[in-house]
């Protein structure tokens, strides 16, 4: 079993910034890429960032300069820093890990897992 705990959100004021974390924990072989993604009421989810193993990073042009993704590989954390948050920016943030897993002599995936998201609020 592998489960993504994510950590870090909560109500900040325009223009504030906020440091989400992602905890990947179970029984996992290696990390492929890492992503957080968004959904904000009555919208579609959306990606918001995304790392690859070589940390190569890319962003929805809507928060770039202003978010950013890192990883440390041997904590299995994913975090994204936001700066100069807007209100909307206001979302559930979820984190994304496709990972390969440990099974009985063999190793499974590479497959998709999620978070059960945390909450920013940007309002003043």
């Amino acid at each position: 079993q592998v489960q993504l705990v994510e950590s870090g959100g909560g109500l900040v004021q325009p223009g504030g910034s906020l440091r989400l974390s992602c905890v990947a924990s179970g029984s996992i072989f290696s990390i492929n890429a890492m992503d957080w993604y968004r959904q904000a009421p009555g919208k579609e989810r959306e990606l918001v960032a995304h790392i690859t193993s070589d940390e190569d990073t890319t962003y929805a042009d809507s928060v770039k300069g202003r978010f950013t993704i890192s990883r440390d590989n041997a904590k299995n954390t994913v975090y994204l820093q936001m700066n100069s948050l807007k209100p909307e920016d206001t979302a559930v943030y979820y984190c994304n890990a496709k990972l390969t897993t440990k099974g009985v002599g063999i190793i499974l995936g590479p497959r998709d897992y999620w978070g059960k998201g945390t909450l920013v609020t940007v309002s003043s």
